[in-house]
């Protein structure tokens, strides 16, 4: 277990970083409802990112892409609207994922905007 927690931080503090690097802004990371949970929050001009991070050790036999199963964007959609409830802003909005490689030498993070689309 603590090999994964360690993943995921690894995961998320490189997707915080790309996402600042290319023009973003944080608005929360981590950030609970109840049992739901969102990664990150991030907004850049007009739009509001609900960014799903999926980390895996390079090599293993699925992808951080594989692992935004349906029940898990389900669940992404559940905090977003709960987030959305305390923070009411009128943005556009997407839920990208950050699919992020680790290797002992670093990180490799694919942000892939629009993921997926809900159907609230």
């Amino acid at each position: 277990m603590k090999d994964t927690l360690s993943i995921g931080y690894r995961g998320e503090q490189a997707a915080t970083e790309y996402l600042l690097a290319h023009g973003f802004r944080i608005l929360d990371r981590n950030w609970r409802a109840g049992r739901y949970e969102l990664d990150i929050v991030a907004r850049k001009k007009d739009t509001l990112h609900f960014v799903e991070v999926k980390s895996r050790k390079k090599g293993s036999l699925t992808t951080p892409e594989e692992a935004l199963t349906p029940a898990k964007f389900n669940a992404l959609c559940h905090a977003a609207r709960a987030w959305l409830a305390s923070h009411p802003c009128n943005l556009e909005i997407n839920f990208d994922l950050a699919a992020v490689d680790l290797t002992p030498e670093g990180c490799t993070v694919r942000y892939i905007p629009n993921a997926v689309t809900p159907h609230w």
